[in-house]
């Protein structure tokens, strides 16, 4: 199956789809790509503190609304959950946690600063999800650029998974990110792909990278 674990285009809730039209805009999008089943993940993180609550309608709006416009691509709800303080506790603390495909937790380091975990160790984060019975997936690796690769492999050696953007394979997020991507995956240590998608400007860089023949990754 034609999987998408990692994707922000519920309406209003994150920087992704700003309202229904742009969702249905994105999904049209993923589902010409030949995307089967999408997992909805809008951040959980400081500046966008959403919960399952406050999730289910704009998932169940989008739901509704791909039916009534005939778009045959099944959406899950889940999050993508930053591992910073403002939020990360509440989410372990209040049953926050939505798996996908009922095993997988995709956990996020800051993008750009480690100093925004404050007291936040990754690792032990990591291993509070494994004790559990479930498998931490960590997104877009290629694009922390405070993460070593030792570091990164120290992950993967406790059960992380790795998932990288197909829009850093397709030179979205610059050259020093596509270039990281691709020889992660080369080295093979990449589990899952994900489209990240959030705005027009993701489907024409994207769409064009399938355009030219790039695959899909199936997972069974």
């Amino acid at each position: 199956m034609k999987l998408d674990f990692h994707s922000h285009i519920l309406p209003g809730l994150d920087d992704g789809a700003r309202d229904l039209d742009d969702s249905l805009m994105l999904a049209s999008a993923m589902k010409g790509w030949g995307f089967e089943r999408v997992y909805c993940t809008p951040h959980i993180n400081a500046l966008y503190r959403n919960t399952p609550e406050s999730i289910r309608p704009a998932f169940e709006q989008l739901q509704e609304a791909l039916s009534t416009h005939n778009i045959d691509l099944d959406i899950r709800m889940s999050a993508e959950y930053r591992l910073v303080p403002e939020t990360w506790p509440d989410v372990l603390e209040k049953g926050w946690l939505m798996p996908i495909e009922d095993k997988y937790i995709l956990m996020e380091l800051p993008i750009s600063r480690r100093s925004e975990m404050k007291n936040i160790s990754p690792m032990d984060e990591f291993r509070k999800i494994v004790s559990i019975g479930l498998t931490p997936i960590l997104p877009h690796p290629e694009r922390y650029g405070y993460l070593s690769h030792d570091e990164l492999l120290e992950f993967v050696d406790i059960g992380v998974k790795i998932q990288c953007n197909y829009g850093s394979l397709a030179g979205l997020y610059g050259h020093d990110a596509e270039e990281i991507a691709g020889s992660l995956v080369k080295e093979g240590i990449v589990s899952f792909y994900g489209t990240d998608m959030h705005n027009a400007h993701y489907v024409d860089v994207m769409g064009q990278w399938f355009a030219d023949g790039n695959e899909i990754a199936d997972y069974q």
